[in-house]
Protein backbone atom coordinates (compact mmCIF):
# COMPACT_ATOMS: atom_id res chain seq x y z
CA UNK A 1 0.00 0.00 0.00
CA UNK A 2 1.18 3.85 -0.62
CA UNK A 3 2.25 5.68 2.40
CA UNK A 4 -0.17 8.11 1.77
CA UNK A 5 -3.01 5.00 2.25
CA UNK A 6 -1.16 3.71 5.03
CA UNK A 7 -0.38 6.60 6.94
CA UNK A 8 -4.34 7.68 6.58
CA UNK A 9 -5.55 3.49 7.85
CA UNK A 10 -3.35 4.43 11.30
CA UNK A 11 -4.95 7.53 11.77
CA UNK A 12 -8.11 5.90 11.67
CA UNK A 13 -7.08 3.41 13.93
CA UNK A 14 -5.70 5.16 16.20
CA UNK A 15 -8.89 7.84 16.41
CA UNK A 16 -11.00 4.74 17.21
CA UNK A 17 -9.04 3.52 19.66
CA UNK A 18 -9.25 6.87 21.30
CA UNK A 19 -12.54 8.28 20.95
CA UNK A 20 -14.94 4.80 20.10
CA UNK A 21 -15.70 1.71 22.15
CA UNK A 22 -14.01 -0.99 20.46
CA UNK A 23 -15.93 -3.43 18.64
CA UNK A 24 -13.77 -6.23 17.87
CA UNK A 25 -14.12 -8.90 14.89
CA UNK A 26 -15.00 -11.92 15.70
CA UNK A 27 -12.69 -14.96 14.24
CA UNK A 28 -12.84 -18.17 14.82
CA UNK A 29 -9.51 -20.61 15.28
CA UNK A 30 -7.54 -22.60 18.36
CA UNK A 31 -7.07 -20.10 20.55
CA UNK A 32 -10.60 -18.92 20.08
CA UNK A 33 -11.82 -21.86 21.06
CA UNK A 34 -9.59 -22.45 23.86
CA UNK A 35 -10.52 -18.97 24.98
CA UNK A 36 -14.12 -19.93 24.90
CA UNK A 37 -13.65 -23.85 26.33
CA UNK A 38 -12.36 -21.32 29.40
CA UNK A 39 -15.09 -19.79 29.43
CA UNK A 40 -17.33 -22.91 30.40
CA UNK A 41 -14.70 -24.65 32.34
CA UNK A 42 -14.82 -21.62 35.18
CA UNK A 43 -18.46 -20.72 34.94
CA UNK A 44 -19.31 -24.20 35.29
CA UNK A 45 -16.96 -24.47 38.28
CA UNK A 46 -18.49 -20.79 39.25
CA UNK A 47 -22.16 -21.24 38.75
CA UNK A 48 -22.08 -24.95 40.05
CA UNK A 49 -19.76 -25.42 42.83
CA UNK A 50 -22.54 -23.58 45.44
CA UNK A 51 -24.85 -26.20 44.75
CA UNK A 52 -23.14 -29.29 45.38
CA UNK A 53 -24.65 -30.26 48.80
CA UNK A 54 -21.88 -32.63 50.98
CA UNK A 55 -23.39 -35.21 53.21
CA UNK A 56 -21.40 -34.84 56.30
CA UNK A 57 -22.27 -37.68 59.19
CA UNK A 58 -25.85 -38.19 57.81
CA UNK A 59 -26.24 -33.79 58.07
CA UNK A 60 -26.19 -32.68 54.27
CA UNK A 61 -24.41 -29.29 53.71
CA UNK A 62 -23.36 -27.03 50.81
CA UNK A 63 -19.82 -28.50 49.95
CA UNK A 64 -18.30 -25.13 49.42
CA UNK A 65 -18.66 -22.64 51.82
CA UNK A 66 -17.47 -20.32 53.37
CA UNK A 67 -19.45 -19.37 56.91
CA UNK A 68 -18.15 -15.96 58.17
CA UNK A 69 -20.82 -15.91 60.56
CA UNK A 70 -19.44 -19.10 62.51
CA UNK A 71 -16.41 -18.88 61.39
CA UNK A 72 -15.60 -21.50 59.27
CA UNK A 73 -14.63 -22.48 55.98
CA UNK A 74 -15.83 -25.25 54.12
CA UNK A 75 -14.22 -27.19 51.27
CA UNK A 76 -15.88 -30.84 50.65
CA UNK A 77 -14.56 -33.04 53.67
CA UNK A 78 -11.95 -30.47 54.69
CA UNK A 79 -13.41 -27.74 57.53
CA UNK A 80 -10.76 -24.76 58.06
CA UNK A 81 -10.92 -22.64 61.06
CA UNK A 82 -9.38 -18.80 61.78
CA UNK A 83 -6.15 -21.29 63.37
CA UNK A 84 -5.56 -22.48 59.72
CA UNK A 85 -4.99 -18.88 58.45
CA UNK A 86 -1.46 -20.39 58.10
CA UNK A 87 -2.66 -22.51 55.36
CA UNK A 88 -4.92 -19.81 53.50
CA UNK A 89 -1.68 -17.87 53.31
CA UNK A 90 0.36 -20.84 51.48
CA UNK A 91 -2.66 -21.20 49.22
CA UNK A 92 -2.62 -17.60 47.99
CA UNK A 93 1.66 -17.53 47.67
CA UNK A 94 1.50 -20.69 45.56
CA UNK A 95 -1.51 -18.79 43.95
CA UNK A 96 0.89 -16.00 42.87
CA UNK A 97 3.52 -17.69 42.34
CA UNK A 98 2.00 -19.82 39.54
CA UNK A 99 0.65 -16.92 37.95
CA UNK A 100 4.60 -15.67 37.95
CA UNK A 101 6.22 -18.81 36.52
CA UNK A 102 3.37 -18.92 33.43
CA UNK A 103 3.83 -15.09 33.24
CA UNK A 104 7.85 -15.54 32.87
CA UNK A 105 7.09 -18.65 30.80
CA UNK A 106 4.50 -17.45 28.37
CA UNK A 107 3.12 -13.70 29.08
CA UNK A 108 -0.13 -12.65 30.06
CA UNK A 109 -1.69 -16.22 29.35
CA UNK A 110 -3.95 -15.58 32.37
CA UNK A 111 -5.31 -12.36 31.23
CA UNK A 112 -5.88 -13.49 27.99
CA UNK A 113 -7.87 -16.95 28.71
CA UNK A 114 -8.61 -16.96 32.32
CA UNK A 115 -9.13 -13.92 34.30
CA UNK A 116 -12.84 -12.88 35.28
CA UNK A 117 -12.43 -9.95 32.99
CA UNK A 118 -11.80 -11.31 30.44
CA UNK A 119 -13.90 -14.06 30.21
CA UNK A 120 -17.12 -11.42 31.26
CA UNK A 121 -16.22 -9.19 29.07
CA UNK A 122 -16.46 -12.56 26.02
CA UNK A 123 -19.93 -13.25 27.46
CA UNK A 124 -21.40 -9.92 27.56
CA UNK A 125 -19.91 -9.48 23.79
CA UNK A 126 -21.56 -12.70 22.91
CA UNK A 127 -24.32 -11.37 24.08
CA UNK A 128 -24.15 -8.15 22.48
CA UNK A 129 -23.35 -9.61 19.36
CA UNK A 130 -26.37 -11.88 19.09
CA UNK A 131 -28.89 -8.38 19.94
CA UNK A 132 -26.94 -5.59 17.90
CA UNK A 133 -25.11 -7.72 14.91
CA UNK A 134 -21.43 -8.01 13.93
CA UNK A 135 -18.76 -5.47 14.56
CA UNK A 136 -19.92 -3.84 12.02
CA UNK A 137 -23.18 -3.61 12.26
CA UNK A 138 -22.67 -2.64 16.04
CA UNK A 139 -20.34 0.26 15.20
CA UNK A 140 -23.05 1.85 12.85
CA UNK A 141 -25.88 1.52 15.52
CA UNK A 142 -23.61 3.09 17.75
CA UNK A 143 -22.75 6.45 15.55
CA UNK A 144 -26.55 6.44 13.91
CA UNK A 145 -29.16 8.82 16.42
CA UNK A 146 -31.53 7.07 18.46
CA UNK A 147 -34.87 5.69 17.09
CA UNK A 148 -37.57 2.78 18.22
CA UNK A 149 -34.96 0.48 16.61
CA UNK A 150 -31.88 1.44 18.52
CA UNK A 151 -33.64 1.84 21.75
CA UNK A 152 -34.95 -1.90 22.24
CA UNK A 153 -31.97 -3.18 21.13
CA UNK A 154 -30.04 -1.12 23.27
CA UNK A 155 -32.66 -2.03 26.11
CA UNK A 156 -32.48 -5.81 25.39
CA UNK A 157 -28.80 -6.10 25.91
CA UNK A 158 -28.58 -4.36 28.70
CA UNK A 159 -31.53 -6.07 30.25
CA UNK A 160 -29.83 -9.34 29.30
CA UNK A 161 -26.73 -8.04 30.58
CA UNK A 162 -28.77 -7.30 33.63
CA UNK A 163 -29.65 -10.63 34.21
CA UNK A 164 -26.32 -12.38 34.32
CA UNK A 165 -25.04 -9.85 36.53
CA UNK A 166 -27.95 -10.54 38.72
CA UNK A 167 -27.17 -14.40 39.11
CA UNK A 168 -23.63 -13.73 39.34
CA UNK A 169 -23.83 -11.39 42.23
CA UNK A 170 -26.22 -14.03 43.77
CA UNK A 171 -24.10 -17.17 43.39
CA UNK A 172 -20.85 -14.81 44.61
CA UNK A 173 -22.63 -14.31 47.71
CA UNK A 174 -23.94 -17.94 47.75
CA UNK A 175 -20.69 -19.07 48.20
CA UNK A 176 -21.27 -16.66 52.13
CA UNK A 177 -24.68 -17.73 52.95
CA UNK A 178 -25.84 -20.86 51.99
CA UNK A 179 -27.14 -20.07 48.51
CA UNK A 180 -30.54 -22.47 49.22
CA UNK A 181 -31.20 -20.33 52.39
CA UNK A 182 -30.36 -17.27 50.03
CA UNK A 183 -32.52 -17.78 46.92
CA UNK A 184 -36.19 -17.39 49.00
CA UNK A 185 -34.86 -14.12 51.08
CA UNK A 186 -34.88 -12.64 47.52
CA UNK A 187 -38.36 -12.17 46.08
CA UNK A 188 -39.26 -9.76 49.18
CA UNK A 189 -35.54 -8.75 49.76
CA UNK A 190 -35.42 -10.25 53.04
CA UNK A 191 -31.94 -10.35 53.22
CA UNK A 192 -29.32 -8.87 56.01
CA UNK A 193 -27.25 -6.03 55.30
CA UNK A 194 -23.91 -7.50 53.87
CA UNK A 195 -25.66 -9.97 51.58
CA UNK A 196 -27.86 -6.92 50.09
CA UNK A 197 -24.86 -4.46 50.18
CA UNK A 198 -22.69 -7.41 48.44
CA UNK A 199 -25.80 -8.46 45.79
CA UNK A 200 -25.90 -4.43 44.78
CA UNK A 201 -22.20 -3.94 44.86
CA UNK A 202 -21.33 -7.45 42.94
CA UNK A 203 -23.94 -7.08 40.00
CA UNK A 204 -22.67 -3.40 39.97
CA UNK A 205 -19.11 -4.01 39.41
CA UNK A 206 -19.68 -7.01 37.24
CA UNK A 207 -21.72 -4.64 34.62
CA UNK A 208 -19.91 -2.11 34.76
CA UNK A 209 -16.27 -3.79 34.13
CA UNK A 210 -17.52 -6.27 31.77
CA UNK A 211 -20.22 -3.87 30.20
CA UNK A 212 -18.90 -0.49 29.88
CA UNK A 213 -14.99 -0.37 30.79
CA UNK A 214 -14.15 -3.77 28.94
CA UNK A 215 -10.83 -2.76 27.70
CA UNK A 216 -10.16 -0.06 29.76
CA UNK A 217 -9.90 -2.31 32.89
CA UNK A 218 -7.09 -3.85 30.69
CA UNK A 219 -5.67 -0.59 29.18
CA UNK A 220 -5.50 1.72 32.65
CA UNK A 221 -7.08 -0.02 35.55
CA UNK A 222 -5.25 -3.75 35.72
CA UNK A 223 -2.12 -3.22 38.13
CA UNK A 224 -0.41 -6.28 36.62
CA UNK A 225 -0.49 -4.63 32.78
CA UNK A 226 1.89 -2.51 34.61
CA UNK A 227 4.86 -4.93 36.44
CA UNK A 228 4.22 -7.52 34.26
CA UNK A 229 6.89 -6.45 32.18
CA UNK A 230 9.03 -7.13 35.19
CA UNK A 231 8.68 -10.95 35.21
CA UNK A 232 9.60 -10.89 31.46
CA UNK A 233 13.38 -11.79 29.94
CA UNK A 234 14.07 -12.44 26.43
CA UNK A 235 12.85 -16.54 26.41
CA UNK A 236 9.70 -15.57 27.69
CA UNK A 237 6.79 -16.25 24.70
CA UNK A 238 4.07 -14.18 24.17
CA UNK A 239 2.57 -12.55 21.11
CA UNK A 240 5.13 -11.34 18.10
CA UNK A 241 4.77 -9.95 14.93
CA UNK A 242 7.57 -11.54 12.98
CA UNK A 243 8.92 -8.44 11.32
CA UNK A 244 11.31 -9.69 9.16
CA UNK A 245 9.30 -12.03 7.49
CA UNK A 246 6.57 -9.02 7.11
CA UNK A 247 8.15 -6.11 6.21
CA UNK A 248 7.83 -4.37 4.14
CA UNK A 249 3.98 -4.86 3.54
CA UNK A 250 2.51 -4.60 0.85
CA UNK A 251 -1.35 -4.55 0.31
CA UNK A 252 -1.43 -5.54 -3.28
CA UNK A 253 0.19 -9.16 -2.27
CA UNK A 254 3.68 -10.21 -2.32
CA UNK A 255 6.28 -9.33 -4.79
CA UNK A 256 9.96 -10.27 -4.88
CA UNK A 257 10.90 -7.26 -2.44
CA UNK A 258 7.76 -7.30 0.01
CA UNK A 259 6.98 -9.32 3.03
CA UNK A 260 4.06 -11.28 3.74
CA UNK A 261 2.11 -8.64 5.43
CA UNK A 262 -0.78 -7.28 3.08
CA UNK A 263 -1.38 -4.87 5.42
CA UNK A 264 -4.82 -6.17 5.87
CA UNK A 265 -5.45 -4.59 9.43
CA UNK A 266 -6.92 -7.90 10.27
CA UNK A 267 -5.24 -8.20 13.68
CA UNK A 268 -5.78 -5.07 14.87
CA UNK A 269 -9.65 -5.51 14.01
CA UNK A 270 -9.78 -8.77 15.70
CA UNK A 271 -7.91 -7.68 19.02
CA UNK A 272 -10.21 -6.58 22.58
CA UNK A 273 -7.83 -3.86 23.14
CA UNK A 274 -7.65 -2.78 20.19
CA UNK A 275 -4.27 -2.38 19.70
CA UNK A 276 -1.41 -3.57 16.93
CA UNK A 277 0.33 -6.19 17.76
CA UNK A 278 3.18 -4.77 14.83
CA UNK A 279 4.07 -2.07 17.02
CA UNK A 280 5.72 -5.04 18.80
CA UNK A 281 5.16 -5.94 22.78
CA UNK A 282 2.68 -3.29 24.35
CA UNK A 283 1.57 -3.25 28.38
CA UNK A 284 -2.35 -3.82 26.85
CA UNK A 285 -1.93 -6.83 25.17
CA UNK A 286 -3.42 -9.95 27.13
CA UNK A 287 -1.86 -12.42 24.73
CA UNK A 288 -5.40 -13.86 23.51
CA UNK A 289 -3.62 -14.81 20.55
CA UNK A 290 -7.07 -13.87 18.78
CA UNK A 291 -4.69 -11.78 16.21
CA UNK A 292 -2.96 -15.25 15.63
CA UNK A 293 -6.14 -16.67 14.78
CA UNK A 294 -7.33 -13.94 12.45
CA UNK A 295 -3.64 -13.64 10.32
CA UNK A 296 -3.29 -17.42 10.02
CA UNK A 297 -7.00 -17.19 8.30
CA UNK A 298 -5.46 -14.90 5.77
CA UNK A 299 -2.27 -16.44 5.30
CA UNK A 300 -4.23 -19.67 4.12
CA UNK A 301 -6.42 -17.70 1.80
CA UNK A 302 -3.17 -16.03 0.27
CA UNK A 303 -1.46 -19.80 0.65
CA UNK A 304 0.66 -18.79 2.63
CA UNK A 305 2.56 -20.38 5.39
CA UNK A 306 0.97 -19.09 8.78
CA UNK A 307 2.77 -17.95 12.14
CA UNK A 308 3.79 -14.26 10.34
CA UNK A 309 2.31 -14.05 14.12
CA UNK A 310 2.73 -16.08 16.59
CA UNK A 311 3.45 -17.08 20.44
CA UNK A 312 7.56 -16.75 20.41
CA UNK A 313 10.11 -14.78 22.31
CA UNK A 314 10.60 -11.27 21.69
CA UNK A 315 14.11 -11.69 21.02
CA UNK A 316 14.24 -15.13 19.80
CA UNK A 317 18.02 -15.08 18.84
CA UNK A 318 19.32 -13.73 22.48
CA UNK A 319 17.10 -16.13 24.19
CA UNK A 320 19.20 -17.11 27.35
CA UNK A 321 19.64 -20.94 28.08
CA UNK A 322 19.67 -20.91 31.29
CA UNK A 323 16.80 -18.96 32.80
CA UNK A 324 17.45 -18.57 37.09
CA UNK A 325 13.84 -16.74 37.85
CA UNK A 326 12.13 -19.83 35.98
CA UNK A 327 14.04 -22.02 39.05
CA UNK A 328 13.15 -19.51 41.67
CA UNK A 329 9.87 -19.52 41.17
CA UNK A 330 9.55 -23.92 40.89
CA UNK A 331 11.69 -23.71 44.11
CA UNK A 332 9.39 -21.63 45.63
CA UNK A 333 6.41 -23.24 44.65
CA UNK A 334 8.00 -26.62 45.64
CA UNK A 335 8.36 -25.60 49.24
CA UNK A 336 5.49 -23.72 49.64
CA UNK A 337 3.02 -26.70 48.40
CA UNK A 338 5.31 -29.25 50.50
CA UNK A 339 5.16 -26.91 53.52
CA UNK A 340 0.65 -26.63 52.86
CA UNK A 341 0.95 -30.72 52.80
CA UNK A 342 2.93 -30.94 55.87
CA UNK A 343 0.78 -28.21 57.24
CA UNK A 344 -2.34 -29.97 56.48
CA UNK A 345 -1.07 -33.76 57.07
CA UNK A 346 -0.38 -32.09 60.49
CA UNK A 347 -3.02 -30.08 61.54
CA UNK A 348 -4.53 -31.01 64.86
CA UNK A 349 -8.07 -32.15 64.73
CA UNK A 350 -8.58 -30.58 68.72
CA UNK A 351 -7.22 -27.29 69.90
CA UNK A 352 -7.17 -26.44 73.48
CA UNK A 353 -6.67 -23.13 75.48
CA UNK A 354 -7.00 -22.59 79.41
CA UNK A 355 -7.55 -19.28 81.07
CA UNK A 356 -7.13 -18.88 84.79
CA UNK A 357 -9.91 -17.28 86.98
CA UNK A 358 -8.83 -13.75 87.55
CA UNK A 359 -10.91 -13.46 90.22
CA UNK A 360 -9.26 -15.18 92.61
CA UNK A 361 -5.64 -16.69 92.36
CA UNK A 362 -6.54 -19.71 94.94
CA UNK A 363 -8.77 -21.25 98.00
CA UNK A 364 -8.10 -23.44 100.50
CA UNK A 365 -11.06 -26.24 100.91
CA UNK A 366 -12.24 -27.63 103.97
CA UNK A 367 -10.14 -31.05 103.65
CA UNK A 368 -7.22 -29.21 103.02
CA UNK A 369 -6.25 -28.60 99.60
CA UNK A 370 -5.67 -25.53 97.48
CA UNK A 371 -7.58 -25.26 94.50
CA UNK A 372 -7.11 -23.19 91.16
CA UNK A 373 -10.20 -22.54 89.20
CA UNK A 374 -10.13 -22.07 84.86
CA UNK A 375 -11.98 -22.27 82.13
CA UNK A 376 -11.06 -24.31 79.30
CA UNK A 377 -11.96 -24.13 75.98
CA UNK A 378 -12.63 -27.36 73.98
CA UNK A 379 -12.21 -26.70 70.09
CA UNK A 380 -14.01 -30.02 67.76
CA UNK A 381 -11.89 -29.68 64.32
CA UNK A 382 -13.39 -32.54 63.03
CA UNK A 383 -16.85 -33.19 61.40
CA UNK A 384 -17.99 -36.04 63.88
CA UNK A 385 -18.70 -35.59 67.43
CA UNK A 386 -15.66 -36.95 69.90
CA UNK A 387 -14.99 -37.63 73.43
CA UNK A 388 -12.13 -36.13 75.45
CA UNK A 389 -10.13 -36.99 78.15
CA UNK A 390 -8.41 -34.26 80.31
CA UNK A 391 -5.05 -35.12 82.18
CA UNK A 392 -2.74 -32.83 84.31
CA UNK A 393 0.82 -32.99 85.18
CA UNK A 394 3.11 -31.16 86.97
CA UNK A 395 2.65 -30.43 90.59
CA UNK A 396 2.83 -33.41 93.20
CA UNK A 397 -0.63 -34.85 94.06
CA UNK A 398 -2.20 -32.15 91.18
CA UNK A 399 -5.46 -34.07 90.01
CA UNK A 400 -8.60 -32.47 88.37
CA UNK A 401 -11.67 -31.84 90.37
CA UNK A 402 -15.04 -33.13 88.98
CA UNK A 403 -15.63 -34.66 85.41
CA UNK A 404 -12.75 -35.56 83.39
CA UNK A 405 -14.48 -36.88 80.09
CA UNK A 406 -16.11 -34.72 77.73
CA UNK A 407 -18.56 -34.57 74.64
CA UNK A 408 -17.99 -32.63 71.80
CA UNK A 409 -20.19 -32.07 69.37
CA UNK A 410 -18.93 -31.97 65.40
CA UNK A 411 -16.98 -28.71 64.42
CA UNK A 412 -18.09 -27.07 67.37
CA UNK A 413 -16.50 -25.14 70.50
CA UNK A 414 -17.47 -26.05 74.15
CA UNK A 415 -16.21 -23.98 77.07
CA UNK A 416 -16.27 -25.21 80.29
CA UNK A 417 -15.14 -24.39 83.87
CA UNK A 418 -12.32 -26.54 85.42
CA UNK A 419 -10.86 -27.13 89.18
CA UNK A 420 -7.68 -28.21 89.62
CA UNK A 421 -6.84 -29.13 92.97
CA UNK A 422 -3.40 -30.16 95.28
CA UNK A 423 -2.55 -31.25 98.80
CA UNK A 424 -1.96 -27.99 101.35
CA UNK A 425 1.01 -29.75 102.70
CA UNK A 426 2.86 -29.76 99.26
CA UNK A 427 6.62 -28.98 100.18
CA UNK A 428 6.37 -26.76 97.39
CA UNK A 429 4.91 -22.75 97.53
CA UNK A 430 4.43 -19.72 95.05
CA UNK A 431 3.80 -20.05 91.00
CA UNK A 432 4.82 -22.84 89.25
CA UNK A 433 4.00 -24.32 85.65
CA UNK A 434 2.09 -27.40 84.64
CA UNK A 435 0.75 -29.02 81.78
CA UNK A 436 -2.91 -30.30 80.70
CA UNK A 437 -3.12 -32.82 78.03
CA UNK A 438 -6.50 -33.36 75.83
CA UNK A 439 -7.00 -37.09 74.82
CA UNK A 440 -9.00 -38.52 72.30
CA UNK A 441 -10.66 -41.42 74.36
CA UNK A 442 -10.97 -43.26 70.70
CA UNK A 443 -7.50 -42.48 69.29
CA UNK A 444 -5.06 -41.76 72.32
CA UNK A 445 -2.68 -40.82 69.45
CA UNK A 446 -4.48 -37.13 68.66
CA UNK A 447 -3.86 -35.06 71.94
CA UNK A 448 -2.65 -31.39 72.61
CA UNK A 449 -1.02 -30.19 75.41
CA UNK A 450 -1.27 -26.35 77.27
CA UNK A 451 0.36 -24.78 79.63
CA UNK A 452 -0.62 -22.53 82.32
CA UNK A 453 0.51 -21.94 85.98
CA UNK A 454 -1.18 -23.37 89.43
CA UNK A 455 -0.49 -20.99 92.63
CA UNK A 456 0.58 -22.76 96.08
CA UNK A 457 -0.18 -20.19 98.98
Amino acid sequence: MDRPVSKLREAKLEFYRKQGKIHAKAVDGRYNRLRWAMVWLTQIIFYGACWLPWDNQGLIRQAVLLDIAHEKLYLFGLVLWPQDALLLAIALIVAATALFLVTALAGRLFCGFACPQTVYTMIFTWIEARVEGDHLARLKLDQRPFDADKLGRKLLKHGLWLLVVAWTAITFVGYFTPIRELLPTLPQWHVGPWEGFWLIFYATFTYVQAGLAREAVCQHMCPYARFQSVMFDPATKSVSYDRTRGEPRNSRRRTEQSGDCIDCGICVEVCPTGIDIRDGLQYACINCGLCIDGCDEVMRKLDTPTGLIRFAPAEAANAPQARPRLAIYLGILAICMTLGGWNLAQRPLVMADILRDRGALSRETPDGRIENSYTLKLMNLAEAPREFALEVTGAEGLSIVGPRVFRVEAGSILALPLTLAAPAESRRRGVFPISLSVVDTRHPENRTHEQTRFILP
